[in-house]
């Protein structure tokens, strides 16, 4: 048996960060490692505990998502980080996954989401985001390359 995901869960609300990271506890293959409030406190969680996965969210004080992405990966290039966002424009989404997120979660949708459909969600961040793991996150990505390459023409 292979072991657990290491993940670490970033929110700046505290109920949703401790919400996701009860949720990823209970997972049998996976364990929350550390939890961060905000963008300098997941740097610095990242390069204590080198996660597996990190759930991050987009919009905190200090240093936002997309910051804490950059740094992140100028410290470990193949960081694999899954975006949390309210936001369903794609231009912020598109520059959290240009920063190197692996794909996003909408939090709005994370009530509906079954445990099980939060944990392929993890372990699709994990392996780098295998198509059938998640669909609703491959989904999303897709439409994000297609966005990304509509764009560079």
């Amino acid at each position: 048996m292979s072991s657990a995901i290491r993940v670490l869960c970033v929110d700046d609300h505290r109920l949703m960060r401790e919400g996701i990271a009860r949720i990823v506890g209970v997972q049998p293959d996976m364990t929350v490692v550390a939890e961060a409030a905000d963008g300098e406190q997941a740097v610095e969680q990242f390069l204590r505990y080198r996660p597996d996965v990190t759930l991050m969210d987009l919009e905190m004080p200090t240093m936002n998502g997309v910051q804490a992405i950059q740094a992140i990966r100028s410290h470990q290039p193949d960081a694999r980080i899954v975006v949390l966002t309210m936001y369903h424009g794609d231009e912020d989404i598109f520059r959290a996954v240009a920063a190197g997120a692996m794909g996003y979660l909408l939090k709005d949708t994370l009530p509906d989401l079954t445990r099980e459909e939060m944990a392929r969600a993890v372990e699709a961040g994990s392996d780098g985001g295998a198509a059938d793991a998640a669909a609703p996150m491959d989904l999303r990505r897709r439409r994000i390359s297609r966005l990304s390459s509509w764009i560079s023409r």
